[in-house]
């Protein structure tokens, strides 16, 4: 994997100076009646939104563990809400998950304790952004693309570049771009731009999107500030999103197989796609809280995750691709492999998966710009400075 490296950093130094954490958990005895949980959008349905779309409330039957969810729309309110304490669980994205590492806010899981870890995709076991030292902090939870949607009535063919949200041009329909397409409202977006400069301007000489010298960074914030004149909105909540399609003229925009899914499911004329230079994607994983009050039940949890009807259900309702590749094919659940396929389970070497930015990179061409700077200047170019 490309962009998944563990990368030697000041950062995860000084989270493990005094060594390798161990698990807290050395055996799951009873339940504490209740598992709490910070959770993407869409990760967590009881049969609420649609009936057919249920992986809570069996767990909860057997054993007696109440889900209680805090729904997080980015990876900073995440790392926000597991800083101020009071959850068990968060499935994090990987520009969220190393620093709940450095900040030991999360601890080792005991995967001896998780009958379904060997059910897993074996490119997942070990990934960087929930490995660390040898040493497993998380469990895989589900992955994808982070896509380009586009309206198919202004876009009979799908776009073959992201220049349709980063360059000023005339869309399909003779129209400009100005106005109808939005970016993501969050930092990590900076990579988005690195992508697409890595495939438009090569004498930049970018390797990894996540690990830019400040040359590279500078030409990133400056096609970014340049987008800002394009970008009628810049989303992070995807209701509003999916709204903003809909009512609010929005024609293309980076988005999540979530908001697709959820506008099909409305017919409405929309498409999604991988575009040449490829795109930037998550890989989540379930995390526990060092001081979790409902360890048992979060145990509980992460097994079901694994072993149930979640990972099938879930890559249908949200876009997604299971971590276990058994639930594209064996009837656990809604999934079926042309499902997983259309979700992206064969793009998994064309994404970039999110990776926080350090300062000590592997890159070797000069210190890199760390993931605080990242938010300062984001902040600006969404500000219109």
């Amino acid at each position: 994997m490309k962009t998944m490296k563990l990368m030697g950093t000041a950062v995860l130094a000084f989270a493990l100076a005094t060594g390798p954490l161990l698990a807290q958990v050395t055996a799951i005895g009873a339940g504490e009646g209740e598992v709490d949980i910070v959770a993407w959008p869409g990760y967590l349905e009881r049969g609420e939104s649609d009936k057919t779309f249920d992986w809570i409330t069996k767990f909860e039957t057997d054993t007696g563990c109440k889900v209680m969810a805090k729904i997080a729309n980015t990876s900073d309110e995440m790392v926000t809400l597991m800083n101020q304490g009071g959850f068990d669980l968060v499935t994090a994205s990987g520009d969220a998950s190393l620093r709940l590492v450095a900040g030991k806010k999360v601890q080792p899981i005991n995967i001896d304790l998780i009958p379904s870890w060997s059910k897993l995709d074996d490119r997942l076991k070990n990934g960087a952004w929930h490995t660390v030292g040898g040493v497993h902090y998380g469990v895989p939870y589900q992955w994808g693309p982070n896509v380009l949607m586009y309206n198919t009535t202004v876009f009979k063919d799908p776009p073959k570049s992201w220049s349709v949200v980063f360059e000023p041009q005339n869309l399909p329909d003779g129209k400009p771009n100005a106005g109808r397409v939005q970016a993501y409202d969050g930092p990590i977006y900076i990579a988005d731009a690195a992508l697409f400069l890595m495939a438009h301007k090569p004498d930049l000489k970018i390797t990894n999107p996540y690990e830019l010298n400040p040359a590279q960074y500078a030409a990133a914030l400056d096609l970014l500030r340049g987008q800002r004149k394009l970008v009628g909105r810049y989303w992070h909540d995807a209701t509003v999103q999916t709204d903003d399609f809909k009512n609010e003229g929005v024609v293309a925009a980076t988005s999540w197989p979530y908001q697709v899914n959820l506008l099909l499911g409305e017919k409405f004329p929309i498409a999604s796609t991988i575009p040449d230079e490829g795109a930037t994607g998550w890989a989540d994983t379930t995390m526990m809280a060092t001081t979790a009050a409902h360890p048992n039940c979060a145990y509980k949890w992460i097994e079901h995750t694994l072993s149930s009807n979640l990972q099938s259900d879930l890559s249908v309702w949200f876009g997604s691709v299971p971590v276990v590749p058994a639930a594209c094919s064996d009837k656990s659940g809604q999934q079926t492999a042309d499902g997983c396929k259309a979700n992206g389970a064969d793009t998994f070497d064309k994404i970039h998966f999110w990776t926080t930015p350090v300062a000590d990179c592997d890159q070797g061409t000069g210190a890199c710009v760390p993931y605080h700077q990242w938010v300062s200047d984001y902040m600006a170019v969404v500000g219109g400075q």
